[in-house]
């Protein structure tokens, strides 16, 4: 994935998780279990934390275009898709149907931060000029 796609789905994940913060506060505050709303709520910070850390990735493809980091980038917004979007459905309607792919999505997630990790240590530093 190059920078300017991983630039554009950070973009939308981010544009997504401010009507998902309004439901949460306007629609399902009160209408769901206080558990349920918990997991509602936190999985809307690791939503936003993937989505910022994302757009952190965009920007450093632009001036360390590898394959490894393209990779990460692909995994992170991979998994933070499949995670946050897993776990807004299990917070309304837990199913068993769905409960198997947030530990797919996080899977993701980890793999695609240490490899973000390793393609950025593994680049030499760049003298601006």
């Amino acid at each position: 994935m190059n920078s300017s796609r991983t630039l554009a789905i950070a973009g939308l994940l981010l544009a997504l998780g401010i009507p998902a913060g309004a439901l949460g506060v306007h629609a399902l505050q009160g209408q769901l279990p206080p558990e349920r709303y918990l997991i509602y709520q936190t999985e809307l910070q690791f939503h936003f934390f993937q989505a910022l850390g994302l757009l952190g990735v965009g920007a450093a493809l632009r001036s360390l275009d590898t394959r490894l980091l393209r990779i990460a980038a692909a995994l992170i917004g991979a998994g933070a898709i499949l995670f946050s979007g897993s776990l807004y459905v299990l917070a309304l309607k837990p199913t068993a149907a769905v409960s198997f792919v947030p530990p797919l999505g996080a899977y993701a997630l980890i793999a695609g931060w240490l490899l973000f990790a390793w393609g950025a240590w593994r680049q030499p530093a760049r003298i601006a000029t």
